[in-house]
């Protein structure tokens, strides 16, 4: 039996990957290595986080039996973030939800960028999958362009359900805070309606000299109780660029309140994701 471990911070995303496992049909680049959950909590342990959620990566569609079987095995540790199919039976998917979620799941996640076409969030299959996201208490993650989201969110945050959005919210760089997606994530976080990841700052250009202080200035301003924190490890398409410290790093010299700062490490995550 795996014992509770006291916990000292909360990674919100992360990826755990194997080179020959099933791809989904549309996808036709495989993960350069084999990245297990076993290698992840080691990573973590090695810098002084104890705990995890494993974020579904795209490369196997609505298949979520790796992060499940790891879910099982680290029940105390880790929790998850699957893709679902919502084009399956509602009784099927209500049944796949829950059994998913007795076992550690807490949210689904939409990855909808760099898609030539984006689901309809309109359509009778996902105002099912919402509905049913929202009975059993699981968020929806979004990952999209900044110019798509407001086909998208509104209609997310109608259904009832927690809208947790990744990655600062991806505000696309060029606009930077003025970016009307941006300043719609500040409204939903002011109101209690959107949770926010403070990750991949590379993806904002970070690497490239943008500074995420403005980003994270009006994050917190807007509502810290409702921002978390997340390495986004192994990195894809970003790999060996930097290290897992400097993913901490990053966020926690941008944060000037010490008392800020551990909510965002620990005890907001612990509340979305119920550790």
């Amino acid at each position: 039996m795996q014992e509770k471990q006291a916990i000292t911070g909360i990674d919100c995303h992360a990826h755990i990957m194997a080179v020959d496992f099933p791809l989904a049909p549309e996808i036709h680049s495989r993960p350069i290595r084999d990245v297990s959950a076993e290698e992840y909590l080691s990573v973590l342990g090695t810098h002084g986080i104890s705990h995890g959620v494993l974020t579904a990566p795209s490369f196997y569609g609505p298949n979520n039996t790796l992060l499940l079987e790891a879910l099982k095995r680290y029940p105390n540790h880790l929790r998850g973030t699957v893709i679902a199919d919502p084009n399956i039976a509602k009784v099927d998917l209500e049944r796949q939800l829950l059994a998913m979620r007795e076992h550690g799941v807490e949210g689904i996640r939409f990855n909808w960028i760099k898609k030539q076409s984006i689901p309809d969030i309109t359509s009778s299959q996902y105002q099912t999958l919402l509905g049913i996201a929202k009975d059993l208490g699981l968020h929806i993650e979004l990952f999209l362009e900044d110019d798509l989201q407001e086909h998208v969110v509104p209609h997310i945050l109608a259904s009832g359900a927690t809208l947790v959005l990744d990655h600062f919210g991806n505000p696309d760089p060029k606009l930077g805070v003025n970016s009307a997606s941006f300043q719609n994530t500040l409204r939903g976080l002011s109101n209690g309606q959107v949770w926010v990841k403070l990750s991949a700052p590379y993806r904002l250009g970070f690497l490239d000299g943008v500074s995420i202080a403005p980003y994270v200035d009006a994050l917190i301003a807007a509502n810290p109780k409702q921002l978390v924190w997340a390495s986004d490890w192994p990195w894809l398409s970003h790999e060996n660029l930097f290290t897992y410290q400097d993913c901490i790093d990053w966020i926690r010299s941008a944060v000037d309140d010490p008392k800020i700062w551990e909510d965002i490490l620990i005890h907001n995550p612990k509340t979305l994701f119920h550790f």
